[in-house]
């Protein structure tokens, strides 16, 4: 017995459902109109600029300007000595000459060599580019859906969509069965009165 109670309710349940029945259709479009919001957009705006500018830079100098230090000056002493004992007559004019340039140039070096080096900042001007960038706030008219007014069966109906149906819609349909709104009542418990 309760197996068969089982299955008698549950068809009495689901018996509304299982007389329903669903498809699709086509209905004329009557009007579509765009949704459209202002949607703020934030961006980065950048550019270059020239700007004038101090630069420090570091030289180094070995030569202080002096044109005869105290080495060339001795140089050119020992070479002309050294000179003057080589030749003799003419010859010896020449050599003491020639020991002269020789020693001064060697005493040259010297010095140059055993100089201290000297270290100079210099503040020289320079253009160089600088890429500037700032926050920008704009708002863009961006669509987001459309508002549409349909026929079907008579009936004008609306939706919201996100895209542009065209002159035709694609609409489901489910059919269902109704109870009637004013169904009489039903007759009272009890012995019926007579008909005349």
């Amino acid at each position: 017995m309760k197996s068969l109670l089982l299955p008698a309710v549950a068809f009495a349940v689901l018996s509304p459902a299982a007389f329903a029945q669903g498809f699709s259709d086509s209905a004329r479009v009557l009007e579509s109109r765009p949704v459209i919001e202002r949607i703020p957009i934030k961006r980065e705006e950048c550019w270059n600029e020239q700007v004038r500018t101090y630069e420090n830079r570091t030289v180094t100098r070995t030569d202080t300007g002096a044109s005869i230090g105290p080495g060339t000056v001795l140089g050119a002493i020992i070479g002309g000595v050294a000179g003057h004992q080589v030749g003799s007559g003419r010859g010896n004019t020449a050599a003491t000459i020639a020991g002269t340039i020789a020693g001064g140039a060697i005493g040259n070096q010297v010095d140059r060599n055993n100089q201290a080096q000297a270290t100079e900042v210099e503040r020289v001007p320079t253009t160089r580019q600088v890429e500037k960038c700032r926050q920008v706030e704009e708002v863009r008219e961006a669509t987001v859906g459309y508002d549409v007014r349909y026929l079907y069966n008579g009936h004008e109906l609306r939706t919201r969509l996100p895209h542009d149906p065209g002159p035709r819609l694609r609409v489901a349909v489910d059919v269902r069965p109704v109870a009637p709104e004013h169904a009489p009542p039903p007759p009272p418990p009890g012995p019926r009165p007579p008909r005349y």
